[in-house]
C-alpha cells in the first residue's frame, strides 16, 4: 500500500541544509499494523508526514495507495487517503462540540451534509464515544479527546491512519483505550495501522516493526525478529518490552530462554521448565539472603527524612475551584492535606484530569486556593507579608513540554533569565547559568546555540536548568520524559536522581510512567478526583494495584510478573518494582533451590 524509495529529506537552518535522512526504502502492506520506532531526531515524524502530505517529497519515490506523492496536487488527497492522529489531541481538536469537530475533516472534503452525519455517527460509534456526540471536548480525558481525534480521521474515510505518539501524555487506562481502539480498527475494519511510539508493549502488538536510527531503516520484521536483536536495540538507545528484558537478564544468569520472548505468559513459561524440581509448585525451600531491596531503602530513608524534622511546604485543607462562578464550575482541589519534607523524592500520580498539575502549581503560588492555606516553612504564603518572589526562587517548576518555555536566542541567556529577573547582575547570573547547565549535562557547545536548536532531551535540560539557576530547594517537574526516547528519559532521570542525592534537592514528579515512578520515587501521592487517595512508600501504593486499576492506573510491569510466579507457588518477593529487581530475585529463588 505504501512504498517509499531512495527517499531523502533535509531541513534548512540558517542557510544549512540539516539531512534528516537519505537513501531510506520502505514499504507497508494495505491492512497492517506496522509501529515506526527510533530515538527522537531519527526522523520517523518526517518520515509519516510525507506520507500524508504534510512535507513536500525532496528526493526519491514514494506511492501511498497508488497515489504519487511527489506531486504537489496530490497534497489533499494524501491527506484524505493516509489520516494523521498527533501526539496531543488538543492540537487537533478544533470545535467545541464533540460530533461538530468529527465533522469538520469531511465537511473539508466537501462530502454532503446527511453523509457528513452518517460518517460523524459511525466514526464515534466505532471509537466508543456516541454518548459523547454533545459534549464540550474539553470536558474529556485525555484518552476521550485522542478518540476523538481518531474518530474524526476515520471519517474521511482513509485507508490508513498514521499516529505520532499518540499515548505520550496519557494514563495507563488512557493509553489501553487507544491502543485497544486501535486494535480493533485493525481486526475488524481492516484499518492500516501505522503507529510511532516509544512504549514497547505497545510496538510488540504490531504486525511489523521498523526501526530508525541516523536516517536509515536499521532493523525491520515481527517483534519477535526485531526485539530478539537486543544488543542492537540497546546500542541505538532504544527498550525492548520488560518481558524480554527480564529474559535477557535470566540468560545472563546461565538460563536458557529463548531469544525472541516478547509476552509475559512465553516469560512465565520459560521460567517455570528452567526451575529445578526443588523450586516446582508449592515447595518449600531456604534461600540465599538478598540485598536491602527498593522497598526497604524507601522505607528507611522515609523514615530518615522524618527523623530529621524538617517539613519544607505544607497544604492545609486547600481545596481549588476552577470557573467558580460559571456554569463550567469544577472542584479541581477537595480538601487537600499533605507536609513535605526536605530532601523527599515524591512522584504525583493519577488519571488524567485527576488534579495533579493544579496540585503542584499551588506549590509554588501559580494557583491560589480557594479556601485552605499553603505554608512555606511555617509561612502561611497567601499573607501579604510574604513576597512571592522569594518563594519562586526556592520552589521552582518546570512545566509538561518545558520546551515552551525556551524563547531567548541563546541557550545562556535562556538559562541566566530566572537570576537576571530575580535581581542579579549579568555576570553573577551568567555564572549561575553555566553552573546549572553543568549540572543537567549539557555541553559548552551548546550555550551560543539558539534553544531551538537543540534536540528534544536537550531543550529539556536546558529548561531544568533555567530553574537550577535560581538555586531552588524544592524542584517541581510534570511530566518532564514525556515523548522522550528511552536515552533522553534516562538522561533526565538520571540527572533528578543525581539532584536528590548530592544536591539534597525536594524532588516532586508529575508522570504517568509507574515504572520510573517506582523506579525513582520514595513517596508516591495519588490524585483522584482532585483527593488524596493515597500517600505512601511505592510498596505501600502498589500493593494497593487493584485500587489503582479502579481509577486507571497500574503496578509497574514487573511487580505483575512477580505476581504471576508467586500465584504459580514460588516464594518470591512481590514487591519488586523493576526487570533488573526482578532478574535478581528470580535467579536467587534458583540458587536457593539447587542449593537444598
Amino acid at each position: 500500500m505504501i512504498k517509499g524509495s531512495r527517499l531523502g529529506f533535509s531541513y534548512f537552518w540558517d542557510g544549512e541544509s540539516i539531512p534528516v535522512f537519505e537513501q531510506a526504502n520502505i514499504e507497508l502492506k494495505e491492512g497492517e499494523w506496522t509501529a515506526i520506532l527510533g530515538c527522537n531526531g531519527c526522523g520517523k515524524s518526517t518520515l509519516v508526514r510525507l506520507m500524508n502530505g504534510l512535507l513536500p517529497l525532496q528526493d526519491g519515490n514514494l506511492s501511498v495507495n497508488g497515489i504519487n506523492a511527489g506531486n504537489p496536487a496530490n497534497k489533499w488527497e494524501l491527506c484524505r487517503v493516509c489520516g494523521m492522529v498527533f501526539q496531543n489531541p488538543d492540537n487537533q481538536i478544533i470545535e467545541t462540540v464533540v460530533e461538530e469537530d468529527v465533522g469538520f475533516g469531511p465537511e473539508n472534503l466537501g462530502v454532503e451534509t446527511e453523509e457528513i452525519w452518517k460518517r460523524v455517527e459511525s466514526a464515534l460509534g466505532k471509537v466508543g464515544m456516541l454518548e459523547f456526540r454533545k459534549h464540550s471536548p474539553s470536558r474529556l480525558s485525555g484518552g476521550q479527546k485522542q478518540r476523538v481525534a481518531i474518530a474524526g480521521v476515520l471519517a474521511m474515510h482513509p485507508d490508513c491512519i498514521v499516529l505520532d505518539e499518540p499515548t505520550a501524555m496519557l494514563d495507563p487506562h488512557g493509553r489501553k483505550e487507544v491502543i485497544q481502539t486501535l486494535k480493533e480498527l485493525n481486526e475488524k475494519e481492516k484499518v492500516t495501522i501505522i503507529l510511532i511510539t516509544h512504549h514497547m508493549n505497545e510496538a510488540a502488538l504490531a504486525d511489523k516493526i521498523f526501526v530508525m536510527n541516523e536516517g536509515k531503516i536499521a532493523l525491520q520484521g515481527t517483534p519477535k525478529e526485531v526485539f530478539s536483536h537486543y544488543d542492537e536495540m540497546k546500542k541505538i538507545g532504544l527498550d525492548v518490552p520488560v518481558s524480554t528484558e527480564i529474559a535477557h537478564g535470566l540468560k545472563k544468569y546461565g538460563w536458557h530462554m529463548p531469544d525472541d520472548i516478547i509476552s509475559e505468559e512465553e516469560l512465565l513459561d520459560s521460567i517455570k521448565k528452567n526451575l529445578p524440581e526443588k523450586a516446582e509448585k508449592g515447595t518449600e525451600h531456604r534461600v540465599k539472603q538478598k540485598n536491602e531491596s527498593k522497598a526497604e531503602q524507601d522505607n528507611r530513608e522515609a523514615q530518615q527524612q522524618k527523623d530529621s524534622g524538617e517539613v519544607i511546604l505544607s497544604l492545609r485543607d486547600v481545596n481549588y475551584i476552577y470557573s467558580a462562578d460559571t456554569v463550567y464550575r469544577r472542584h479541581a482541589l477537595k480538601n487537600v492535606s499533605l507536609d513535605i519534607w526536605k530532601g523527599e523524592f515524591i512522584a504525583v500520580i493519577g488519571h488524567t484530569g485527576s488534579g495533579k498539575s493544579t496540585l503542584i502549581q499551588h506549590l509554588n503560588g501559580l494557583n491560589k486556593p480557594s479556601s485552605g492555606k499553603i505554608l512555606y516553612k511555617g509561612q502561611d504564603i497567601s499573607e501579604k507579608s510574604f513576597k512571592l518572589s522569594d518563594l519562586r526562587k526556592k520552589v521552582g517548576l518546570v512545566f509538561q513540554y518545558p520546551e515552551y518555555q525556551l524563547f531567548e536566542t541563546t541557550v545562556l541567556l535562556d538559562v541566566a533569565f530566572g537570576p537576571k529577573n530575580l535581581g542579579c547582575d549579568r555576570e553573577q547570573a551568567e555564572q549561575q547559568a553555566r553552573e546549572a547547565l553543568a549540572l543537567v549535562g549539557l555541553p559548552e557547545e551548546c550555550y551560543e546555540m539558539s534553544p531551538f536548536e537543540l534536540s528534544g532531551g536537550q531543550k529539556r535540560k536546558a529548561a531544568i536548568a533555567g530553574v537550577l539557576a535560581m538555586n531552588p530547594e524544592v524542584l517541581i517537574l510534570d511530566e518532564p520524559t514525556a515523548a522522550l526516547d528511552p536515552y533522553g528519559r534516562d538522561e533526565i532521570l538520571s540527572i533528578l536522581e543525581d539532584l536528590h542525592r548530592k544536591k539534597n534537592i525536594t524532588i516532586l514528579l508529575v508522570s504517568h510512567s509507574m515504572d520510573e515512578v517506582a523506579r525513582f520515587a520514595q513517596r508516591i501521592i495519588v490524585m483522584d478526583k482532585g483527593e488524596v487517595l493515597m500517600d505512601g512508600t511505592p510498596a505501600d501504593i502498589f500493593r494497593r494495584h487493584k485500587e489503582l486499576e479502579e481509577i486507571g492506573l497500574a503496578a509497574p510491569q514487573a511487580m505483575y510478573i512477580m505476581k504471576e510466579l508467586k500465584e504459580y507457588g514460588l516464594p518470591v518477593d512481590t514487591e519488586i518494582f523493576t526487570p533488573q529487581e526482578a532478574v535478581k530475585e528470580i535467579n536467587r529463588i534458583r540458587d536457593g533451590a539447587e542449593q537444598r
